[in-house]
C-alpha cells in the first residue's frame, strides 16, 4: 500500500480531495464574484462536505450565517430536500444580491430562499426554537461561541451545526491570541465538552467543526 512520506505528498492528497468534485458554471461564477468582492468562500472539498451533511439528514430547514456571494449556500441547497428553505443572514446587501442571482441562476426559486440582511446576533433570536435541521456558520469567528448558543437552541434533535474555518492558521499556534483564534479555540472546547452534542472535526478546506444535537430521550 502506498503511504505518503513527505509534506509534498500530503499537499497532493489535499489537492486531490479538493478537486474530487468539480464545480459547475454557476458555482464557478459565484466563486469569481466572491474574489472580486473580497470574500473568502469555502473550497469545493468543504462545500461537498456541507452538501453531504445536509443530504444525510434530509435537511429541509437550514440557517446559514454569512451568505457571502452564495458559494456555500449553493452547496447546501444541493444537499437539501427539493422543497427545503435556506435562511441566510448577512450584513452586506451587495453580497446578498450576488448570492440571490447565483441561487436563481441555479434554479432555486423564492420558496427555497429567505435572505435576511442584518446582524446575525440580532436576527437569530427571532428564529424558531428547534425549527431547523442544520445551522452553518461562516462569519467572524470571534463570535462563534455566541453563535453556538443560538444554534443549539435552533436545532431540532438530530440536527447538525457546522462551523467553517475550524483549522484556521492560528489555531495551533499557542502564541496567537487574536479574537478570531480565541473564538475558534473556545467554540472547539464548548462543542467537545457539551454532552448534548456529538462532535467531529473534519479536515476539509480550512476545517469544518460539526456536531449533531443528540436526542434528549
Amino acid at each position: 500500500m502506498w503511504v505518503p512520506d513527505a509534506a509534498t505528498d500530503l499537499w497532493a492528497l489535499r489537492d486531490h480531495v479538493g478537486s474530487y468534485l468539480s464545480e459547475d458554471d454557476v458555482l464557478l461564477s459565484a466563486r469569481a464574484e466572491a474574489e472580486r468582492s473580497g470574500c473568502v468562500p469555502l473550497g469545493p472539498d468543504a462545500g461537498a462536505g456541507l452538501r453531504f451533511l445536509a443530504a444525510t439528514i434530509g435537511a429541509r430547514a437550514v440557517v446559514e450565517i454569512g451568505t457571502g456571494t452564495g458559494v456555500s449556500g449553493l452547496w447546501l441547497l444541493r444537499g437539501m430536500a427539493s422543497d427545503g428553505t435556506l435562511t441566510s443572514i448577512d450584513i452586506d446587501p451587495e453580497h446578498q444580491r450576488a448570492a440571490r442571482a447565483a441561487f436563481l441562476a441555479a434554479g432555486y426559486g423564492p420558496a427555497n430562499l429567505r435572505l435576511i440582511n442584518g446582524l446575525a446576533l440580532e436576527v437569530l433570536p427571532r428564529l424558531t426554537d428547534a425549527g431547523y435541521d442544520l445551522v452553518f456558520v461562516d462569519a467572524g469567528p470571534a463570535q462563534y461561541p455566541r453563535y453556538l448558543e443560538e444554534a443549539v437552541r435552533l436545532l431540532r434533535d438530530g440536527g447538525i451545526v457546522v462551523f467553517a474555518g475550524a483549522l484556521g492558521a492560528g489555531i495551533v499556534d499557542p502564541e496567537a491570541t487574536d479574537p478570531g483564534t480565541v473564538g475558534l479555540r473556545e467554540v472547539g472546547r464548548l462543542v467537545r465538552d457539551d454532552d448534548r452534542l456529538v462532535p467531529v472535526l473534519l479536515p476539509l478546506g480550512d476545517g469544518l467543526l460539526a456536531a449533531l444535537k443528540a436526542p434528549t430521550s
